[in-house]
């Protein structure tokens, strides 16, 4: 029987292994079996850490056979009879054990011997202090290299293939699978470009799957992965290198630079644009005033006027007879845009009013809560071109929103948004809008090349002149004169006319989550009541959350930045674009439930005026644990794209590329963000290549047809114009 990557697996392994590699892990053709690739490789003798096993985890580990015990005991309560229970202790060659547990299942004893190697799949528990797994399905090694009796094949080599599993479906049932699938297909045909597997020394297509799946060697192993890490990153790199040459295409409506709103903003500003501001400026106002759309990232580090340089842009459309949108995540961010625009616009925010400078524009802001009065009421202005700068929430994205010419869309904290989000929002203008994204999470290189590299990227990496250092401390949480401390520091800078934010990660009157042994995460429903009560009593507290109707939200802050409120009670709802220059100091309690850029973000909010801020990271987080060591470096700088580099070492791949971007995670198996970066690089100069050479890939029919599968089946992850 000869089959092919898209032969369903039924009609090669039967319906019921088919039906359970469907249901555990998706796969359903042997295509998708040939790409579940092994996460390691096993290998007699291995230094398998058993110490970093974390509790209720489910894992397969490699290791040998020490002792078995058999016991017996009588269950809870005394009147049941007594049961058999079988102890196996299993070890690598550095000592560290695990404990494997069998009730009532003693003749295992006869082949679970001293000395045996095998792998031990279950789920990871703790009894009396130690490590164990409880019933744990196994497959047994051969007993040496050249005995291969009681091991089943799959495992004859010496690196023996551990693939992601489930508790019905252990790794050598996968193995066995695979092993019969690569047995029966032929070698498939290559889908890579000859020239690049040429010019780059790299393996063929069925050479390099059945290399990944049973390896002869390291070596062997090792130009199996270089060669499918290829493919994952061409394929990747050509969508976005042809995305973004179809972007350039396009026509566009061209702004020129200046105009009388943008100069007479300009004369009025208050301080010297940074050197950062000036460059991108200038490479923002140039894109915009050629006939093809502008797909621009801003990177900017907390603080760094990213504000100043999307408005600036907003003005030049503006200036010209076109409209910019400014799209937001949440409606206190849409708000504090909308504030901080026409605060620093002025008069000149005032156009059809009385006096108004001839080149005033009218900034409108729409949001979700809006009454109908109001909506009817912006709707109307920004139908008719009356307003020229609108800042919105999703609410601009609603039927009926309708632009006179909308010429630029600036979206904020673009990881927040879902591409047919975007894609609404660019459908209103008649022709395709420049298009400014703008986040205030610094974005890794690779990363950037991955998930934005169909945008040109700018970076503003200094502060503006005036804003103040931040100090940042780790507070032990369970040290009464430590926790005493920081709020007598919060009590201080009240007392010196500032202000503070006291921020957690839940919101609370909801049962939460149970977490193991792990108390629940603190609440600021909770927290505001036990701090009005105990040490920042007498102090004027306010409390914001995400479950607040708009309303209120909106009163709160106005009222914090009016100074009316001494301290904030905040979720993460405060994360991006609250200013609120008199706020000095910040205490984050639970602070290692928070990521190392959520962090950043939030600390980010105090310091922003003459004087200097402080930032508190509260923590139950042992001195040694990752986190605590998370939490350490947050405070060792507060550089972001250092922080950003870090978080994505500590980080999974796939949490690095998101939820939202799980088209791609399909796609992107063995790649890797933070080893591969060359590789990432490489990959963009040959499909830029092939591109240029040949647009539509006709010469290549396969890697085209691979290509489209990406930019078409999961391209929701692409989509980032």
């Amino acid at each position: 029987m000869t089959i092919g990557l898209d032969t369903r697996l039924r009609e090669v392994l039967g319906k019921a292994t088919a039906q359970t590699l469907a249901d555990g892990l998706g796969l359903e053709t042997a295509g998708d079996l040939l790409g579940h690739y092994p996460f390691r490789y096993a290998q007699r003798g291995e230094r398998t850490d058993l110490g970093s096993l974390a509790l209720g985890e489910e894992v397969t580990v490699a290791a040998q056979v020490r002792a078995a015990v058999k016991k017996t005991f009588t269950p809870r309560g005394g009147k049941a009879r007594r049961r058999d229970l079988l102890e196996v202790i299993v070890a690598d060659e550095a000592g560290r054990s695990l404990t494997l547990t069998f009730f009532n299942q003693s003749w295992r004893a006869k082949e679970l011997t001293a000395g045996r190697w095998g792998l031990f799949a279950g789920k990871v528990a703790q009894f009396r202090g130690r490590l164990q797994l409880n019933s744990p399905q196994y497959q047994l090694l051969a007993e040496d290299a050249d005995d291969q009796a009681g091991a089943i094949e799959e495992f004859a080599g010496t690196l023996i293939p551990v693939y992601p599993a489930t508790a019905e479906l252990p790794t050598w049932n996968i193995a066995k699978a695979v092993r019969t699938v690569l047995d029966l297909v032929p070698s498939p045909p290559d889908p890579l470009p000859g020239t690049v597997r040429g010019r780059l020394g790299l393996l063929d297509y069925g050479t390099a799957l059945r290399q990944i799946h049973r390896p002869d060697s390291h070596e062997a192993l090792g130009a199996a992965k270089k060669r499918l890490k290829w493919q994952e990153a061409l394929v990747l790199q050509t969508v976005l290198v042809r995305r973004k040459a179809a972007s350039a295409a396009e026509a566009a409506t061209p702004y020129p630079r200046g105009g009388a709103i943008l100069d007479a903003f300009d004369e009025r500003l208050p301080f010297e644009r940074t050197a950062g501001q000036i460059q991108v400026g200038a490479e923002i106002a140039a894109e915009i005033a050629r006939p093809h759309p502008m797909h621009r990232l801003l990177q900017g580090d907390v603080g760094s006027g990213k504000t100043l340089v999307a408005l600036r842009a907003m003005l030049q459309v503006v200036a010209h007879g076109g409209q910019a949108a400014l799209l937001a995540p949440t409606e206190v961010l849409a708000a504090q845009h909308h504030r901080s625009i026409t605060e620093m616009l002025g008069d000149l925010a005032e156009g059809g009013a009385l006096g108004a400078p001839p080149e005033a524009t009218r900034v409108a802001l729409l949001t979700g809560s809006a009454t109908a009065a109001q909506r009817r009421a912006v709707l109307e202005d920004v139908g008719s071109g009356a307003a020229e700068i609108v800042v919105g929430t999703h609410a601009l994205l609603y039927e009926g929103v309708d632009f006179a010419d909308l010429g630029l869309v600036v979206v904020d904290e673009q990881h927040r948004f879902g591409v047919e989000q975007r894609d609404t929002l660019r459908a209103k203008a008649g022709r395709p809008p420049h298009t400014l994204v703008m986040t205030a999470t610094p974005i890794p290189r690779t990363v950037a090349m991955t998930v934005y590299g169909d945008l040109e990227t700018s970076r503003l990496t200094e502060l503006p002149a005036g804003r103040s250092p931040i100090a940042t401390h780790v507070v032990p949480y369970t040290d009464q004169r430590w926790m005493q401390r920081t709020w007598d520091r919060v009590r201080e800078e009240v007392a010196a006319g500032r202000q503070a934010y006291v921020v957690c990660p839940r919101v609370g009157d909801t049962e939460p989550k149970t977490e193991g042994d792990r108390r629940p995460p603190l609440a600021v429903i909770e927290v505001i009541e036990q701090l009005r009560e105990g040490p920042l009593q007498g102090l004027r507290l306010g409390l914001l959350h995400g479950r607040l109707d708009a309303d209120e939200k909106d009163r709160v802050m106005r009222a914090y930045a009016a100074g009316e409120v001494d301290v904030l009670v905040a979720t993460t709802v405060i994360e991006v674009g609250v200013n609120v220059p008199n706020a000095t100091a910040m205490v984050i309690l639970d602070a290692e439930r928070f990521g190392i850029s959520q962090l950043h973000q939030l600390r980010g909010r105090v310091g922003r005026g003459t004087h200097p801020g402080l930032c508190l990271l509260v923590s139950e987080a042992h001195e040694a644990s990752t986190s605590r060591e998370r939490l350490d470096a947050v405070a060792s700088t507060t550089d972001g794209f250092a922080l950003a580099e870090l978080d994505l070492e500590q980080r999974r791949e796939g949490d690095v590329l998101g939820a939202a971007q799980s088209g791609v995670k399909s796609h992107v198996k063995l790649l890797s963000l933070l080893k591969d970066a060359d590789i990432i690089a490489d990959a963009r100069a040959e499909a830029a290549a092939l591109i240029g050479a040949d647009p539509s890939l006709e010469s290549e029919p396969r890697f085209a047809a691979l290509v489209d599968d990406l930019a078409a089946d999961r391209g929701e992850y692409l989509e980032k114009g």
